[in-house]
């Protein structure tokens, strides 16, 4: 037996995947009736948030946010005691090392996770799922944690599931918001998106082209401006924001941007490689 508590898309799409592939399941939500869908399915529902965990070793959370975990769990603290909590919930990885800390000082063990597909896309190929905390609570779930998507186990380190959530979230929030702005840049001249959406798949697909040569200036910390410099860069950024007001289409994206390059030409950059962005971008001392 397997207990999920959060029943939202995500948290119902795994329910799904379990039953489907011959588990048990137990379920709680706050709004009960939205388990009543699964509930038909097969899984068994809980009354209270302690009958939930009490029903299994296994615990998964599937939460808006940490808080949640405490609002709910906290209901629950006698029933803690040699659980395993997975919480695949979102939010930061300093909140995740004091959610452990919670957990595990009320007796049970705690690994963190981050789901990295939509709901409809749970147990599919296409999911993976990021994992830390204790390696031997993790292996001795891991197979049915797969069921979810390929599991990519990151270390003891609680925080770093959500650390990289976060990073790839970094990065898939602000491409959307970015194709967002550029689309209103062609269409401020009548242009339909849909005539930009081929150009802008070949400019994603091309990121790919440079991340392994960025990542290695990083480690190096060496920043050779050969093929295009930041002073170069830096002037582009400020045609994206001239063309932007100029169209009366939002600024503080490309402005945001252009601060990097500013910032970086007045740290002595100006001849270096827009890698070396990432000398001011960075917390102090990484």
């Amino acid at each position: 037996m397997i207990t999920l508590i959060g029943l939202g898309p995500m948290g119902q799409a795994m329910v799904r995947v379990l039953l489907e592939n011959g588990h048990g399941v137990t379920v709680w939500n706050r709004t009960a009736a939205r388990a009543d869908g699964v509930v038909a399915a097969g899984a068994v529902r809980a009354e209270t948030p302690a009958d939930a965990v009490s029903a299994s070793e296994l615990v998964l959370l599937s939460l808006t946010d940490y808080a949640a975990m405490y609002d709910i769990l906290g209901k629950a603290e006698d029933a803690l005691a040699g659980k395993v909590i997975v919480n695949l919930s979102s939010d930061t990885p300093e909140k995740t090392r004091e959610a452990a800390e919670w957990v595990e000082a009320r007796g049970a063990r705690f690994v963190a996770g981050g789901v990295m597909v939509p709901a409809e896309l749970v147990g599919k190929d296409e999911a993976y799922v990021f994992y830390s905390g204790p390696t031997d609570v993790f292996e001795k779930h891991r197979d049915t944690l797969a069921l979810i998507g390929r599991p990519d186990y990151l270390g003891e380190d609680v925080r770093l599931a959500q650390l990289f959530y976060q990073a790839q979230l970094d990065i898939f929030l602000t491409s959307l918001s970015v194709f967002l702005h550029a689309s209103a840049l062609v269409r401020s001249a009548g242009v339909p998106a849909e005539k930009f959406v081929p150009y802008a798949k070949d400019n994603f697909k091309m990121m790919d082209f440079y991340l392994d040569a960025a990542a290695e200036q990083i480690e190096k910390g060496d920043h050779p401006g050969d093929d295009a410099n930041v002073t170069m860069m830096g002037a582009t950024a400020d045609h994206i924001v001239q063309a932007s007001r100029d169209a009366g289409v939002d600024v503080i994206l490309p402005e945001a941007i252009k601060s990097h390059y500013d910032r970086a030409i007045a740290a002595g950059h100006g001849r270096s490689s827009w890698t070396s962005l990432y000398e001011i971008i960075k917390a102090e001392g990484k």
